[in-house]
């Protein structure tokens, strides 16, 4: 059994917990997150914690289900961080000229290119944009969030000679030296 999964999942105030069959429905405060259980898995709760268990006799190869515990397991602490305190993530945007606005559910942004860039958001997500190039990526699920910010990066990520470009908070891109020009000296075959 995978060792962290073996610890019970504390459950704040205000956070309820319905499993039906495979399916585990988490509701709290920010809303509400389902996700349907891999076979072999079950959910048990006691008291004020959730315990993510293997089934002793599930047809499932043994190495397979330890694997599926531990990740079941970080998968439903998730959910019940998500609807109790939410996520997010934080890009900046360098460069010149560079900046970005939300209107109507979609993020616009001026990255350099002939025409405006212009992503949809998806329900659930929501961006806040400080200083026009400081962005906030918010939610309650997690792989939507990360996807969504990863999505964001990949229309213009860091250049490295100049280093702009969406970058993710705090990423350090190492920059790479350009080439130094025409010195006059003949490098080749003599």
């Amino acid at each position: 059994m995978a060792r962290i999964a073996k610890k019970p999942i504390e459950l704040p105030q205000g956070v309820r917990i319905k499993t039906e069959g495979a399916r585990v429905t988490v509701e709290g405060p920010k809303g509400s997150l389902n996700f349907e259980l891999m076979a072999g898995i079950k959910v048990e709760i006691k008291d004020k914690s959730l315990l993510v268990v293997p089934v002793v006799d599930a047809d499932v190869d043994a190495k397979k289900q330890n694997a599926n515990h531990g990740l079941m397991n970080a998968l439903v602490k998730n959910m019940v961080q998500g609807v109790t305190a939410g996520f997010e993530k934080k890009l900046e945007i360098q460069g010149v000229g560079y900046r970005a606005a939300v209107e109507k559910g979609k993020l616009s942004m001026t990255l350099g290119f002939s025409h405006p860039i212009v992503l949809d958001l998806p329900k659930g997500v929501t961006i806040d944009i400080e200083k026009q190039t400081l962005l906030t990526v918010k939610g309650i699920d997690k792989y939507l969030v990360g996807e969504t910010a990863a999505k964001i990066r990949r229309v213009k990520p860091p250049e490295v000679y100049k280093g702009t470009g969406i970058r993710y908070f705090g990423e350090y891109v190492r920059k790479k030296v350009g080439k130094t020009g025409a010195t006059g000296k003949a490098g080749g075959a003599k």
